[in-house]
């Protein structure tokens, strides 16, 4: 009986060393596979290696066993991924996002009202006087107010503020009130001085 005992304990131990073998090799397993590509593959590759390890070889118990049999394999698996790899030619595959998508544009009710929108607002900014049309276009080319100060010749910061605050509401009055989308039912009326919120 005692024999009994002592043939398990041994099973037993020999258990315990070969796992603590396989966690350390484990280690250089993913370390190989993670110079050859990215690390998820890597630990897959070091996953697959260490299931057919306990499912097909679980008599290989000894270190200088182990180690060649666990890197044939993973060379193997390595192979197949490759192999799995260009027969779904996933090398030549582009990014999505290197491709935007197409864009439908607008429906051509929306593209009929911003026409309308931008053309309202030609009219609106021809109708603003010089100083108004130069501050907007000066904004336009994207020049700051202390470099637009500069530009016009001012020497103080807060008149730019007030011509600018004054030519944005002349420009919103002229465009009817409001910025928003001005509907086709609402084309042909003229903005008067009552609709300016």
């Amino acid at each position: 009986m005692k024999f009994q005992r002592d043939r398990y304990e041994g099973v037993w131990m020999a258990g315990l060393i070969r796992e603590e073998i396989l966690r350390q090799l484990r280690e250089r397993i993913l370390a190989f596979a993670t110079s050859r590509g990215s690390r998820e593959a890597a630990e897959d590759l070091a996953q697959d290696v260490l299931m057919v390890l306990h499912e097909k070889y679980p008599h290989v118990t000894e270190l200088t066993e182990l180690v060649p049999l666990s890197f044939q394999i993973l060379r193997f698996k390595m192979l197949d991924r490759h192999r799995k790899t260009l027969r779904r030619g996933e090398y030549n595959q582009e990014s999505v996002d290197d491709h935007p998508l197409v864009d439908p544009g607008d429906d051509p009710a929306m593209q009929a009202e911003q026409k309308e929108r931008v053309t309202q607002l030609i009219a609106a900014l021809q109708q603003l006087g010089e100083r108004c049309q130069k501050i907007f276009r000066l904004k336009l080319e994207g020049n700051t107010f202390p470099e637009i100060k500069e530009i016009l010749g001012e020497r103080s910061i807060n008149t730019i503020y007030t011509w600018d605050s004054r030519c944005r509401k002349q420009l919103l009055t002229l465009m009817g009130g409001g910025w928003e989308t001005i509907s086709l039912e609402e084309k042909g009326q003229r903005p008067n001085k009552e609709t300016v919120s």
